[in-house]
């Protein structure tokens, strides 16, 4: 009988130790250890043949020699060029970030912080496939009648009213007798799936659904049976974490059992070409949780992000076997589920026939997709010994540069001022293309100067002052154009497109901050700071 011994699995990392300790050796995280009970095989009996045998034995006969003959092997020419199909997935700005639809057979994984829409998202999803394809929704945190009463919510309709009958009729009780609803079924077994449409709410109609079928469960081998049954063309995972091999140990959730009951389902998905979207859960830090090679074993990840009380959120992919990464799908969070953002640029673009000073206009890029975004800033004198700084979607270390950039080159004493700098809509746009319209809009809010609405600011700025040149420039002054915008400020040195816009080269900061504030007729010696503010003056 194979002896049990107790071992210590880092969460974080996977990394295995015979003893408990208060920091992994592996990848050094703190309390991340936790205790696993593992089945040692005998391993006293030394086994028949070695793992280099074959290598030994074909050796020992150096006679005869045979003509090298491929085992399992292919050489390019004999692989089939068989043309792979995308999936569209009903939403445009989800097949954006795939990499222009879902490719058959790939496994998708899609974090996100609890309530960030998830599920939501998978749902409307699967109810689009769901007309054309085979879909089976496995959800192991929540059962058919939740799940029936969240498409309801939603309004996902995967039925369509007919005057037939249905092949598989639901015998509804009065609700009104006390009864409750009740549903007939074949077989007792509590692991078969069953279509959405067929689980009762108060009331039902005589339909046809498309084919997508809820399964409630939990264990791996339940759901790998239903797969091998039911054949389905795509099956959503909700969530890794709560799937289970009944022949680990150890608890659902683990390093263990994530890693076999991925590897396990990457398995089918490969040999069956079938798609997988699987849904897994973030730690704290917003990292996926389980170990790192979760990530390795997949080909797609995904990351759905945005704040709980706001109403856009982000699908960003991190990595892609299929198509570019760091690409984003913008949604909105309305009444009935998420709506696609076709123009993202409208939703973090301020009132432009109102501005205000402080504010400045940028064009960042994320991925392919240039988004057009409003930068505000805020400075007022400190109250305290030091200054605070505060950036909500920019970097800020970036911020830091920035500021010592204008105290040191332009003159203003940043060192006793308080700087906010935050994102219209809360995207985080870090990238140093927006350096430019940062300064932009500190320099603004500190002389109380507004920016001129229809200029949008595009540089990285260097320590030295200078606004350097930054990548895609064609795309990024196309969607200033296409938005109306009359005139940008780049770095000099680029080519620029023939565009409906002007077309403003600056080598340094102080020549940017010039031209993107001509109505008041600025000049160099309006940043020198004021006799009161106790710092050397700067000549130019």
């Amino acid at each position: 009988m194979p002896k049990s011994r107790t071992i210590y699995v880092c969460n974080e990392c996977g990394c295995e130790s015979p003893q408990w300790f208060g920091r992994c050796p592996g990848c050094g995280t703190y309390n991340s250890l936790e205790e696993q009970i593992s089945n040692q095989a005998a391993s006293d009996a030394s086994p028949s043949r070695g793992v280099g045998s074959w290598h030994n034995q074909s050796g020992n006969n150096k006679t005869a020699k045979k003509p090298p003959k491929a085992r399992a092997s292919l050489r390019f020419d004999q692989i089939s060029d068989r043309q792979v199909l995308r999936l569209p997935s009903g939403y445009g700005e989800l097949d954006r970030v795939l990499g222009g639809g879902v490719v058959p057979g790939s496994m998708v994984l899609i974090g996100g912080d609890p309530g960030i829409g998830k599920s939501t998202l998978l749902l409307q999803v699967s109810n689009q496939l769901a007309q054309r394809y085979r879909i089976l929704y496995i959800s192991g945190e929540e059962s058919g009648q939740q799940v029936k009463l969240r498409a309801s919510r939603l309004g996902v309709s995967p039925t369509i009213d007919i005057e037939a009958p249905t092949d598989n009729p639901v015998e509804i009780e009065n609700p009104e007798n006390g009864n409750g609803n009740t549903v007939n079924s074949e077989n007792g077994n509590a692991t078969k799936s069953i279509k959405l449409e067929e689980i009762p709410l108060i009331e039902t109609t005589k339909s046809v659904g498309a084919d997508l079928y809820i399964l409630p469960e939990t264990d791996l081998e339940e759901i790998l049976r239903e797969i091998d049954s039911l054949k389905p063309d795509l099956a959503v995972i909700d969530s890794i974490q709560t799937v289970f091999f009944p022949s680990l140990a150890s608890s659902p959730g683990s390093v263990a059992q994530v890693r076999e009951c991925t590897a396990a389902l990457m398995k089918v998905a490969k040999h069956e070409d079938i798609t997988m979207l699987i849904v897994g859960h973030v730690t704290k830090e917003g990292a996926i949780a389980g170990p790192r090679v979760l990530e390795h074993l997949v080909d797609t990840v995904l990351y759905f992000e945005g704040d709980r009380f706001a109403s856009h959120r982000l699908l960003r992919t991190v990595k892609n076997r299929f198509g570019a990464t760091h690409e984003i799908g913008i949604f909105e969070m309305v009444a009935n589920g998420l709506r696609e953002v076709p123009n993202p640029s409208e939703l973090f673009l301020g009132n432009r026939d109102d501005p205000a000073p402080g504010s400045a206009i940028v064009v960042a890029c994320e991925g392919t997709r240039p988004i057009v975004v409003e930068l505000q800033a805020l400075v007022s004198p400190t109250s305290y010994s030091s200054p605070r700084r505060s950036t909500t979607g920019i970097d800020y270390n970036r911020l830091v540069q920035i500021l010592a950039v204008l105290e040191k080159r332009v003159g203003i004493p940043m060192s006793k001022l308080d700087s906010y700098v935050a994102s219209v809509g809360g995207l985080n746009v870090e990238e140093p293309a927006v350096d430019l319209g940062v300064a932009i809009a500190l320099v603004a809010s500190f002389r109380d100067r507004i920016v001129d609405s229809s200029t949008v600011l595009i540089g990285e700025v260097g320590l030295g002052g200078q606004v350097r040149p930054v990548s895609q420039m064609e795309m990024r002054l196309k969607e200033a154009a296409k938005l109306g915008f009359k005139r940008a400020i780049v770095p000099k040195g680029q080519k620029f497109p023939e565009l409906d816009i002007e077309i403003i080269p600056v080598a340094k900061v102080i020549d940017a901050i010039i031209a993107a504030i001509p109505q008041q007729s600025l000049s160099v010696e309006d940043f020198a700071p004021d006799d009161d503010d106790e710092v050397e003056s700067t000549d130019y």
